[in-house]
């Protein structure tokens, strides 16, 4: 966190063992052959190891964030990068820099289709 002054979080995945702890969400079990099953010790402990959201430390200054996310995105689940600005909030209420999300109602993982609306935002 003391390396930036600004982070840019596009529709992130950070709660990395929650989410692939469960089968029922799309593109889980699938990943296990990668990444490994969490259901199991040694993956569970390694994924917590490098999890963001699970490595939220508080009382430390986060650079200012700006987190976005997709309602209907089927790869990272909008409640990812709302849990994550909340953890990073909740763990220092003090924090000088903002800490931001947008969260896009008609958009996917990829946003929206409308290709000018990029730009008029």
């Amino acid at each position: 966190p003391e390396l930036f002054r600004v982070a840019i979080l596009g529709v992130p995945f950070v709660d990395v063992a929650c989410t692939m702890t469960d089968s029922t969400i799309p593109l889980t079990s699938g990943e296990w052959v990668e990444w490994g099953n969490p259901n199991e010790e040694k993956y569970h402990d390694y994924m917590m190891g490098y999890s963001p959201m699970n490595n939220v430390q508080t009382g430390k200054t986060y650079p200012a964030c700006w987190l976005t996310g997709g309602l209907h995105d089927p790869r990272v689940a909008y409640w990812e990068p709302a849990k994550f600005t909340a953890a990073l909030r909740h763990a220092n209420p003090e924090n000088e820099h903002p800490i931001c999300m947008k969260l896009d109602l008609s958009a996917g993982h990829f946003s929206a289709s409308d290709r000018y609306k990029y730009y008029r935002e």
